[in-house]
């Protein structure tokens, strides 16, 4: 089994539960299926409370749904504020993470461009010598 972990690993554990909870708050918040779920259910408070002849528990103009809303974006911003802070220090660890690994594949390159000199250099030598050689003899 590989121990090696990557950078995306590192930084998943090093978070804690309130960090992993905001994170899947604004992924939820974030999604065309969290959309769809709150436009469903204001569609059903709105017709209810408009069509409903004995209780309107929020009689139109739906102040108890505005003030849902508002609470609902007073606790969503910071969170997926939150959230947008740990994707940026995410994105700044994979930048060093992708930073070391070409510094890296740099001095491996520089190295294996040495050694190919110098075998380039050891065959014109043989080379040569061959030459010297033939042109001795001949």
């Amino acid at each position: 089994m590989n121990n090696y972990k990557n950078w995306h690993e590192k930084h998943f554990e090093t978070l804690g539960f309130g960090s992993r909870l905001a994170d899947s708050v604004a992924k939820g918040m974030g999604s065309w299926k969290f959309i769809i779920v709150q436009t469903i259910l204001v569609l059903l408070w709105m017709g209810l409370n408009l069509i409903g002849f004995i209780y309107h528990w929020d009689a139109y103009p739906f102040i108890l749904l505005n003030l849902v809303f508002s609470t609902q974006a007073a606790y969503a911003a910071p969170i997926i504020m939150m959230s947008q802070n740990r994707q940026s220090e995410r994105d700044r660890m994979q930048a060093q993470a992708d930073y070391q690994t070409n510094i890296e594949a740099k001095q491996e390159i520089e190295a294996l461009t040495i050694i190919l000199n110098k075998l380039d250099i050891e065959k014109l030598d043989k080379i040569i010598a061959l030459l010297e050689e033939i042109k001795n003899k001949g």
